[in-house]
Parts: C-alpha cells; sequence; structure tokens
C-alpha cells in the first residue's frame, strides 16, 4: 500500500508538474509575468522569490500550479504590482496566449518522448521473437506439422527478425501456401505431413527444417476488442524477447517512435470510446490509475517508466481537446479570435467555461464511481455480473 501511494504521488505529480512547467516556461520566454509558480497545492512550506515570481513549495504534493498574471480577466484585467501591462497575459496577442496555453499538453508530449528515449538507452530494445509457444488444435500450423518451441527463420525466403514480421507476411499472404523454414530443438519428434529435414545444423541442440503451410481466414480480436478477419495459422508467442542494444542517438529516435505509437494508442482510444466500442464501466479514475502505477512499481522501473509516459500522453491529448476548461477549450477560443480578429465575448467563454466543468465532474464522478465498483468486486463485496 505505502509503495503504491508513495508511486503515485511520485509519478502522478510529475506528470501534472511537467505540465505547468510548459505553461511557465513559454510565459517567460514570451516576457509575460507569472507571480506564482508552486510544486504542489494547498498552503507554502518554503517560498522563495527571484524576479518579480515567487516560487513556492506546496504541502499537497500532487502537480504544481503557474498563477499567470492578468490570466482569465479578459481587456478589464488590473496590473497587479509590481508588473507592467505589457506583462498581463490578458493583453498579449491571441497567438502568444495560444502557445502559453498549448504548452502544457505539449511538453506532457514531450516528457513521454523522453521517458521513452530512457528506456530505449538504459534497456535497449525489446524484440519479440518468432518462437512458436502454442499450436491450435486442427489449424493449418498444426495441420503442417509446427510444434512449440519452433523458431521461424524465413518465410518464402525472407528472413524473419521478430514475431511481428512473421505475423505481417502470413497476414499479407491472402491465403497462398507459404514456405517456413524452422529451426527444431533435437529433443522435439519431427511432427507433421510435410516437414521435410534439411539436414542443417543450427546449433549442436537443433536442426534445420522446412514447412509447408497454407493460412485460413478467421477471426480475430484487436487490442479494444473489435473483431476483424485475418490470415492466421493458429499459433502463439512463446514471449522470448531478444535486446538489442542502441546507441544514444538510435535511443532517442526508437523513443520517438515509440512515443508516436503510444499517441495513436491514445487517439484511437478516445476515438473507440466514443463509439461504445469500448465499454463506459472500463473508464478508470485516479483510484485505478494509482492501483496501475503501484503495480508497475513493484514489478520494475522500466514498467513503471513505461506506465508513465502512456499516461502522460493521455493528459496531454486529454487536455487537447476542444473543451472549455480544458486548454483545447482555450486553444479553441484563441484560434476563433486569431480568425474573427477579435475575442470571443466573456460572457460567451463565462458560460463554456461553466459548461466545461459540469461535464468535467460529471466525467471524474463517473470514473471514481468506476473505480470504486471495480474495487467493491475485487474484495468480493459486490458480484460481477453475468
Amino acid at each position: 500500500m505505502l509503495t503504491t501511494i508513495v508511486a503515485a504521488v511520485v509519478v502522478l505529480g510529475g506528470l501534472i508538474f511537467f505540465h505547468e512547467l510548459g505553461h511557465f516556461l513559454v510565459a517567460r520566454a514570451l516576457g509575460m509575468g507569472v507571480s506564482t509558480f508552486s510544486l504542489g497545492f494547498g498552503p507554502k512550506l518554503l517560498t522563495c522569490k527571484r524576479g518579480k515570481t515567487e516560487y513556492a513549495l506546496s504541502l499537497v504534493p500532487l502537480g504544481g500550479y503557474v498563477a499567470l498574471v492578468g490570466e482569465g480577466e479578459g481587456e478589464d484585467a488590473e496590473v497587479p504590482d509590481g508588473f507592467t501591462k505589457e506583462e498581463c497575459f490578458s493583453f498579449r496577442p491571441a497567438w502568444q496566449r495560444l502557445l502559453v496555453v498549448a504548452a502544457g499538453p505539449l511538453f506532457n508530449i514531450l516528457l513521454a518522448w523522453l521517458l521513452c528515449w530512457i528506456m530505449a538507452y538504459g534497456w535497449g530494445l525489446g524484440l519479440l521473437l518468432p518462437h512458436v509457444g502454442k499450436v491450435e488444435a486442427g489449424s493449418p500450423a498444426a495441420v503442417a506439422g509446427l510444434l512449440p518451441g519452433d523458431t521461424i527463420l524465413r518465410i518464402n525466403g525472407a528472413p524473419v527478425a521478430e514475431w511481428q514480421d512473421m505475423a505481417e507476411a502470413i497476414n499479407n499472404s491472402g491465403g497462398a501456401p507459404l514456405q517456413l523454414m524452422i529451426s527444431r530443438p533435437r529433443a522435439s519428434a519431427a511432427g507433421g505431413i510435410g516437414v521435410t529435414d534439411l539436414s542443417g545444423v543450427v546449433s549442436k541442440d537443433a536442426r534445420l527444417l522446412q514447412v509447408t503451410v497454407t493460412p485460413r481466414l478467421a477471426v480475430r480480436k484487436t487490442i479494444f476488442g473489435e473483431e476483424e478477419k485475418a490470415w492466421l495459422v493458429g499459433i502463439t508467442a512463446s514471449g522470448n524477447v531478444r535486446r538489442v542494444e542502441l546507441g544514444f542517438l538510435q535511443a532517442a529516435n526508437e523513443g520517438l517512435a515509440q512515443t508516436g505509437r503510444l499517441l495513436d494508442l491514445t487517439w484511437q482510444s478516445f476515438v473507440k470510446l466514443a463509439q461504445r466500442v469500448i465499454p463506459a464501466d472500463q473508464v478508470g479514475g485516479p483510484i485505478m490509475i494509482a492501483q496501475m502505477v503501484g503495480q508497475q512499481a513493484e514489478q520494475g522501473l522500466v514498467g513503471l517508466l513505461g506506465l508513465a509516459a502512456l499516461i502522460s500522453i493521455n493528459l496531454g491529448v486529454l487536455n487537447l481537446l476542444p473543451v472549455p476548461v480544458l486548454d483545447g477549450g482555450q486553444i479553441l477560443f484563441f484560434l476563433l479570435e486569431i480568425v474573427f480578429r477579435r475575442p470571443i465575448p466573456m460572457p460567451i467563454q463565462t458560460w463554456a467555461m461553466r459548461f466545461g466543468v459540469a461535464l468535467l465532474a460529471m466525467l471524474m464522478i463517473f470514473a471514481t464511481y468506476n473505480d470504486i465498483v471495480r474495487l467493491l468486486r475485487g474484495w468480493g463485496w459486490i458480484g460481477g455480473g453475468a
């Protein structure tokens, strides 16, 4: 429990703080005034004033906040003592205000890239090897003679480096027969009709064989639970992974690619949730996030960093949604101001903000309700449903 609490505070607090740091750095780079930049919320424990900005360490360590001079006060904003009109957020051009607001979500995406970079450099690139873990009875693979423990080396003469290469080759076959060159432990039986011993020696414990397998069109489930048709042969991976060490710049490039994949996954998740492909009861809130962070913290640092990167991406994408009260809603207002060359009237902004607050509050209540129901089911206090 203590590990879960500490890990959740560090991860969630760090992600929110980095988000606010983005707002702060861009505001200062544009010469805007910042009255307070706090690490944490609530009563201030330590304060230090440098220039016109007060830097604070506050009691509740879940994130932080940036108090921009004149933020949210419109053209009637009063200039605080010690600051000039030019430093006020409200008096700045719309494009500058847009950059400051957009910096928070973009810094979350930047943080995800840095975390993926660290993982790629520190732990290398993990490649799922084309090792057969299980062969489905009666499947094309079983008919062809494939056995658990086999390693697919080539498909139609093309080398296979990882499981994904093999899966794509099978799915792109269109059902045409495939020639598979495999490595099989010598302790395994020859197995199946059509297995050809090539009398090649892979190692002292394995021999080289060739099989012909014809993929079958079947239905499988995607990561979101949707059913799709694909050409399959009926094998699953053993889970063996090969680690490939990467140089500093190679790791940066791989981290960027991984960040792109996480962005795509996160966006698809939002779309699938809106399409009701993902059930609404799968939406989780702070309790579920804390549980996930605690579980990864117990399993090791690399898993915790990966989860932090994913949560950071989710936080960034969520804040970019065009919902009033979120950064994306403010960005929409600024874009409209740039297009129409006049600010959105304050009454409209005020009502939109109220709507956004109500929507966000309902979402948080719903997510927390789901969290509590999952906890009660886990403890056996309520049934799990049919």
